[in-house]
């Protein structure tokens, strides 16, 4: 239906660039990475256009028509059906699209195209409330696709999906007009001007209503085909269940998939989130048996809130997840699981529900019982299994195969048969695959992973499409049932709805996209072969990525996802430089010179574009791999790639440094000494700009720390008494005098005496902290290791660092020079390990082994497991949670703070830790933004590569200022900024006692990483500092 002749990208690019400056992006690099989608499909734009709000929209419109350039949305990028793909100028509406504003108690919510469905569900929580559409992609696709495509899911089936929760939306036009159907729309975007400016599309779309209305056959199919789940064309029932004008265009852009136009926001109806819910994992001999199951479930659809069917293939490869049950070890081949939801407002009504359904199941025989559970992990692991089914099926497929999802859909009373047909087809065409789906709807997703290079495979693949149609239609089924129309089904859109039905989807797409340049080649296609052409080529990479099938899962917990790539992006354009390689040396025997030459240019590009695109800007933090279902690390890439980049002088002086480490740390505190001088000279703000703009010189932040001149020294607090209250005497116990410094070495009299009640602390202080202390504008400038020995005097517990610290390091400092790190990691193990002896030697029992920096905490835990499983290291929150705050008397303060859990905390599961003593210290808010993940400082990337740090933490400083605005009660304090600037914050925190004079606004934040704290000062306007300043401000 695209007319694609003379598309004048050239001008269309060349006006771009004045307008979208640094975010129109033409390298082949860029153009190839932000093409990538979860689909089969493989097609590279043109030109690729960050938009960030509606006015960019209405240009782009412009410049569309004006060249005669094809247009492509993109939310997520997590669309199966290649509808989200484009060879011509693709546009990116995600980050910067995320308004979500609550109406009312809850009864609507709006949400602008780029918010994440679980985040609009987050915000309505506290109401008991959720939206309705609940695909599994829920935690990563945005509202825009979730629309577009109608999306349904685990839950909602046809009763909840955006078809029937909607209340209005905000679409920009072909031409650039914003139509608002909202009640508040402005007079110059709502309905009314609508039908002045553009009454002969609302004329055009009566007349199709009242040519349907005077259809009766045609009446009935569309009823019947909309009966069950189905996104096959468009949403034409729209012209048959509403005729007002609102209505239809409101419903004909659902599942739309971005055709017709763009979709700026959405209000949904809220339903109701249950509070109380019981989930059972049923277990049948084969998929007859379960079908029968599903029978029943649907005959009681009004109490039944889900019910999910997994073939044994989905269930084999389900047996590596850390939440598979005991019961996938046990079932043979064939076997099938459904996973049951069911919902109330009550537990009477609950437990009334699951008694019902309980002895309903009883007529067909399961192999392990029906057992319902309501415990809250438990239904969480069952549910982990089912959403992580596509990427895991994926994970295990053949080398050089792609992934085929098909989403399609069959009356109940066809399902049986629909399921049994599907799995002839895979026999018939020598397909494995997997089978599962939302069997309370009819809706069965399977998977096929063809290796489409073989050409048998290929012709099979195509025939077995055919045969696949023919079968679902001829059950009267859905082609399509919630994954969209896309690329896959378009040729196949007509004979699923016949030619009458189809000429009504053509005009549609006339009336809105009169020059066929929104979205081309999706939903309306006249190339027949469409579905088979452009697919991913599997390329052979590393182990540890190889398996990536782009789903996209780990974008949203990604540092750099807003600056240059995502994980899948760095994998999918990794997968191609080898690609690429493999072409050049295959076209070496051939006389094919134009394309060696080609591709020899694309490589190049490619490669030298790596480096800062792939490696430079990886903060290595892997929060991609906890978000994978396949738990693929893909910052590995820059770890091995990494050392290879480094030239021999670099490894030279990485090998000295180590060597002579206590030095190297000295030299570090001189540098502080003079980076603070200069501060002082030349001002804060002055000095971070002109490093910014000095390339040869690393970033300086207004937040640098000063150079730590605290002397550490082991300290025996050993005492026979905590030194807290005794509630019950009402009498307060005598802090002990301040212990004298007492080298480990020579301690052995002074510990001998009443050791074995005795608690000790092996103290590891990591580099970083050992070389940096609080920056001078803050009150409480005490070294880090100052404020501990504070707490650990408090709570009686022995002071012991490791002999010779001045020359050890965890070994993550030298992560780029292998050799180097390994080095150092030893040492620190003998270190550690003849520290243990030494203590054990002195007859104390109760010894703990505690970092300071929680970034060094999990490397080190990780390498010691690895040399020697009976040394247990604990990062510092998890030491003060589980030791030192029993032996505290805690006085909470009453005012909000700050929390942010840096990556390692997540990774190794301790952040809970941090959220934990925080709660503890404070009877205000613990205010935590959970979207930062990784705030993108790395280690020293922040200072060599600070744009990630600020990109990272872009989100994280704008809610943080949201919320020092909201939360300003009072005129105590001035600008927070202004303050910082002049020194006149005080970090030590408030007394309780003083609560009259209490500074209400939101003033300090607390961590557990130097570093992070670094980024964070300097991207916000409030005070961070290590989480034992606030422990040991409150504590006694």
């Amino acid at each position: 239906m695209h007319n694609r002749k003379n598309p004048d990208f050239e001008g269309f690019i060349a006006q771009a660039k004045e307008i979208f400056k640094d975010r129109i992006y033409t390298d082949y690099l860029r153009r190839f990475a932000y093409g990538i989608d979860a689909s089969c499909y493989a097609y590279v734009p043109r030109v690729v256009v960050r938009a960030v709000n509606e006015s960019e929209i209405i240009t782009l419109f412009t410049l569309s028509q004006k060249y005669n350039t094809p247009l492509t949305f993109r939310a997520a990028g997590t669309s199966l059906s290649g509808q989200a793909c484009s060879d011509s100028v693709l546009v990116l509406a995600n980050a910067f699209w995320q308004d979500i504003e609550i109406i009312g108690n809850a009864e609507s919510i709006k949400c602008s195209c780029g918010v994440i469905g679980i985040e609009a569900n987050e915000a309505l929580k506290p109401y008991g409330k959720k939206i309705g559409p609940d695909p599994a992609t829920i935690n990563n696709a945005m509202i825009g696709g979730i629309f577009s495509n109608n999306s349904s899911g685990m839950c909602c089936g046809v009763k909840q999906n955006s078809y029937n929760t909607i209340k209005s939306a905000r679409f920009i036009l072909h031409n650039g007009t914003i139509l608002d159907t909202s009640e508040n729309a402005s007079p110059s975007e709502n309905l009314e001007s609508f039908l002045q400016t553009h009454k002969d599309k609302a004329d055009s779309l009566l007349a199709l209503r009242e040519e349907i209305l005077q259809d009766t056959e045609l009446c009935e199919l569309i009823k019947r085909k909309f009966a069950i789940k189905n996104t096959t064309g468009y949403s034409i029932n729209a012209l048959l269940d509403f005729s007002e004008i609102k209505d239809i265009i409101n419903h004909l852009f659902i599942g739309a998939e971005g055709t017709l136009g763009f979709v700026s926001s959405v209000e949904y109806e809220c339903v109701e989130d249950y509070a109380f819910k019981a989930c059972a994992l049923l277990f049948y001999k084969d998929l007859a048996l379960g079908a029968k199951a599903v029978e029943l479930l649907a005959a009681n659809e009004s109490l039944v809130s889900a019910a999910e069917i997994m073939d044994y293939a989905c269930l084999d490869s389900a047996k590596g997840l850390d939440s598979a049950p005991s019961e996938l070890g046990q079932i043979e081949s064939g076997a099938c699981a459904i996973l049951v939801q069911l919902e109330s407002s009550t537990q009477k009504e609950l437990d009334s529900k699951i008694a019902h359904i309980s002895q309903e199941l009883e007529s067909v025989p399961s192999l392990f019982g029906v057992h319902f559970s309501s415990d809250e992990k438990t239904m969480a692991s069952w549910w982990k299994i089912r959403k992580a089914l596509l990427p895991l099926a994926a994970g295990s497929r053949p080398s050089g195969s792609i992934v085929i999802t098909e989403d399609i859909c069959f009356p109940i009373s066809t399902f049986a048969q629909g399921i049994d047909s599907i799995t002839k087809l895979f026999n018939q065409f020598n397909f494995k695959g997997i089978i599962f789906g939302h069997a309370l709807s009819g809706n069965v997703h399977f998977i096929i992973t063809p290796n489409l290079n073989d050409e048998k495979e290929s012709q099979a693949f195509a025939e077995f499409m055919e045969a696949m149609v023919d079968s679902v239609i001829s059950l009267q089924g859905s082609t399509k049932a919630e994954h969209g129309t896309g690329r896959m089904i378009a040729p196949f859109v007509e004979k699923e709805w016949g030619a009458k039905a189809y000429a009504i989807n053509r005009r549609i797409k006339e009336i809105f996209d009169p020059h066929s340049l929104i979205n081309p080649d999706v939903i309306i296609s006249d190339n027949p072969q469409i579905h088979t052409q452009n697919l991913k080529q599997s390329s052979e990479v590393e182990d540890f990525i190889n398996q990536c099938m782009e789903c996209g899962f780990c974008e949203k917990v990604c540092p750099s996802r807003e600056l240059t790539l995502t994980p899948r992006q760095r994998i999918a354009v990794r997968k191609e430089i080898a690609r690429l390689e493999a072409l050049l040396a295959e076209s070496t025997k051939s006389t094919q010179k134009p394309t060696h030459t080609k591709n020899a240019q694309i490589l190049e590009e490619l490669k030298k574009g790596y480096k800062y695109f792939g490696i430079d800007t990886c903060a290595t933090c892997s929060m991609c791999s906890l978000s994978c279902p396949l738990e693929i690390d893909s910052g590995k890439i820059a770890s091995k790639l990494s050392p290879a980049t480094k030239g021999t002088f670099s490894r030279f002086v990485a090998t000295q440094s180590a060597k002579h480490f206590s030095s190297t740390l000295s030299l570090a505190k001189g540098g502080l000494h003079i980076a603070n001088f200069s501060s002082n000279i030349l001002g804060k703000n002055t000095l971070s700009n002109l490093s910014k703009k000095m390339s040869v010189l690393p970033y300086i932040p207004r937040s640098l720390p000063r150079a730590n001149t605290y002397k550490l020294e082991s300290k025996d607090f050993k005492h026979s008494h905590h030194a807290c209250r005794d509630e019950a005497l009402g009498a307060r116990v005598a802090l002990p005098q301040r212990a004298r410094p007492t080298p480990l070495r020579e301690q052995s009299n002074a510990w001998d005496n009443g050791a074995q009640s005795q608690v000790a602390v092996i103290y590891f202080s990591t580099c970083i902290n050992r070389a940096f202390a609080p920056q001078s504008s803050l009150k409480d400038t005490r070294a880090l290791q100052e404020v501990f020995e504070s707490l650990c005097k408090k709570a009686s517990v022995s002071v012991a660092y490791p002999q010779n610290l001045s020359h050890l390091c965890c070994g993550k400092a030298y992560k780029d020079y292998p050799q180097s790190a390994e080095a150092k990691r030893k040492e620190v193990y003998k270190a550690l390990d003849s520290s243990v002896k030494e203590l054990q030697g002195k007859g104390v029992e109760q010894i703990h082994i505690v970092c300071d920096h929680s970034a060094c905490s999990y490397e080190l835990k990780e390498s010691i497991k690895e040399l020697d499983s009976t040394l247990t290291i604990l990062d510092m929150p998890e030491f003060i949670e589980s030791t030192l705050l029993p032996r505290l008397h805690i006085t909470p303060l009453d005012e909000d703070i700050a929390l942010y859990a840096m990556c390692a905390t997540r990774k190794g599961k301790w952040d809970k830790s941090l959220e934990s003593i925080a709660k503890t210290c404070t009877n205000g808010e613990v205010i935590i933004h959970s979207k930062t993940q990784c705030c993108g400082f790395a280690g020293n990337k922040g200072f060599i590569c600070s744009e990630l740090n600020a990109s990272a933490l872009r989100e994280l400083s704008e809610f943080y200022a949201d919320k020092q605005k909201g939360d300003s009660r009072g005129d105590s304090v001035c600008g927070l900024e202004s303050q910082a600037e002049s020194g006149e914050i005080d970090s030590n925190l408030e007394s309780p006692s003083n609560k009259k004079q209490r500074n209400k606004k939101l003033q300090f934040g607390f961590s557990s990483s130097s570093t992070c704290e670094i980024g964070l000062n300097d991207k916000t306007n409030i005070v961070w500092q290590n989480l034992i300043y606030l422990v040991d401000r409150v504590s006694k």
